[in-house]
C-alpha cells in the first residue's frame, strides 16, 4: 500500500497539484521526515487520528488508503474518527473487500463508505463483493486500476536457464514453500531453472516471528536439493534495479495461499511488463489472467504450479500466444492515466462541495 501510495502521489504531483502525505507509523517504526510528508499519525498517540484529520483539512481533498490493521483501533477504526472529522471531500481506496468479514469488519467498512465522499475499488472483482455484501451506495463506488509503472524497458540478456521470480515482501500466506516444491518437480529440465526471490520480510512478520518464514525456506530448499538453483534478495531495490530484474524473467509465479486478495500490485507489474504469469486463482489474477497473459492454477498446489511453468518454459509459442492476449498492458494501465482519473474524480467532488458551500 506504502508504494501504492507514494507512486499515486508521485504522479498527481506531475500534474503540478500541491499535495502532502500524511503517514501512520507503528511503534519501532522511522520516523526520520520523509519527502512530502507533512504530517505523522504515531499510532500509538492517543486521539493522533485529530491532528491528522485537521492536516488533511488544509488541502482540497483527501485521498485515504483504507487496509484492516493499518490503523489504530479496533479493526482500524480510527480511520472512521479521520473522515467524520474532515471538512473538505474524500476518496476512501479500498485495498481489501472482504467476502466474509466479522460483524465489526463490516460495519466499519459500511460506515466508512457512508462517510466517504467517493469510494474507489482497484478491480471489478472487489467493487462486486462490495455493492453484493455490504449496504453502501452503488453511487458512489468506481474501480480505478492499480497504476503500472511499465517496465517495459530494453530487455534483459537471456540467462542460459530459464529464470522464475517472485518479487515482493515475504511473509506467511506468499506461498512460496508450493514454488519450491514445484522448482524440484522441474529440475530434470535441460537446462533447469533458477527462481529468484526477490523482497525483505514483511515489517509486521519481522517484528513477531524475525526470519522465521525466510529460514523456512532456505531449510525446505536444501530437502528438496534445489538449494542452489534458488537465489534470494532481500535487499530493497529501486525502480531501476526493480526493472532490470523483472525484464530478466520468463516467468513471474504467483504462488499466493490467499483466496480474498483483490488487488495485487506485483500481478500488475508483470502484466503491464509483459511477463507472462503463473499464478494461483485469487480474485485479481482471476481478472487479469483469464483468458489473458498467464496460467491460473490451483492453491498449494505445487503440481499444478510445476505443469504450468514446464508449459511456458518448453513452449516459446506458448509465451507468445499468452502475451498476445495481453489487452492489460496498455497506456491505460500505466500511473499518468490512473493518476489523471484520481484527479478527475478529486476535481468533481472539491466542485460539488464548492458549490454546496455556495448554495448554503
Amino acid at each position: 500500500m506504502a508504494t501504492f501510495n507514494s507512486a499515486l502521489a508521485a504522479h498527481l504531483g506531475e500534474e503540478g497539484i500541491p499535495g502532502g502525505i500524511v503517514r501512520v507509523a507503528a511503534a519501532g517504526d522511522d520516523l526520520t521526515p520523509a519527502p512530502d510528508v507533512v504530517h505523522t499519525w504515531t499510532a500509538t498517540t492517543p486521539g493522533g487520528w485529530r491532528d491528522s484529520a485537521e492536516v488533511l483539512n488544509t488541502f482540497d481533498i483527501a485521498v485515504v488508503q483504507h487496509e484492516y490493521g493499518i490503523y489504530p483501533g479496533r479493526d482500524g477504526g480510527e480511520v472512521l474518527s479521520v473522515l467524520r472529522r474532515l471538512t473538505v471531500p474524500s476518496i476512501v481506496v479500498l485495498h481489501t473487500v472482504l467476502t466474509r468479514p466479522t460483524p465489526g469488519q463490516k460495519a466499519l467498512l459500511e460506515e466508512i463508505v457512508a462517510a466517504a465522499g467517493a469510494v474507489v475499488t482497484i478491480t471489478n472483482a472487489a467493487h462486486d463483493r462490495l455493492l453484493l455484501g455490504y449496504a453502501v451506495d452503488a453511487a458512489k463506488v468506481s474501480v480505478i486500476p492499480h497504476g503500472a509503472s511499465g517496465f517495459t524497458g530494453t530487455a534483459a540478456p537471456r540467462n542460459v536457464q530459464p529464470h522464475l521470480l517472485t518479487w515482493g515482501l515475504l511473509g506467511p500466506g506468499k506461498g512460496i514453500e508450493w514454488a519450491l516444491r514445484a522448482m524440484a518437480m522441474v529440475r530434470n529440465l535441460e537446462p533447469a531453472p533458477i527462481y529468484t526471490v526477490a523482497g525483505r520480510t514483511h515489517p509486521k512478520v519481522l517484528e513477531l516471528h524475525g526470519e522465521a518464514y525466510r529460514a523456512g525456506l532456505h531449510q525446505l530448499g536444501a530437502t528438496l536439493g534445489i538449494a542452489h538453483r534458488v537465489r534470494y534478495e532481500s535487499a530493497y531495490l529501486d525502480e531501476m534495479a526493480l526493472g532490470e530484474l523483472i525484464r530478466s524473467a520468463d516467468v513471474v509465479v504467483l504462488p499466493y495461499d490467499s483466496t480474498e486478495q483483490v488487488t495485487s500490485g506485483v500481478l500488475v507489474e508483470a502484466v503491464a511488463a509483459r511477463i507472462p504469469v503463473v499464478a494461483t486463482a485469487f480474485p485479481h489474477a482471476v481478472e487479469l489472467l483469464t483468458d489473458g497473459p498467464g496460467i491460473l492454477v490451483p492453491h498449494r498446489n505445487p503440481a499444478a504450479l510445476a505443469t504450468a511453468i514446464r508449459r511456458i518454459v518448453t513452449k516459446p509459442s506458448l509465451a507468445t500466444t499468452l502475451l498476445a492476449r495481453n489487452g492489460h498492458a496498455g497506456p491505460a494501465l500505466r500511473w499518468p492515466a490512473v493518476a489523471q482519473r484520481y484527479h478527475e474524480l478529486a476535481a468533481t467532488l472539491v466542485t460539488a462541495d464548492r458549490v454546496a458551500v455556495a448554495g448554503s
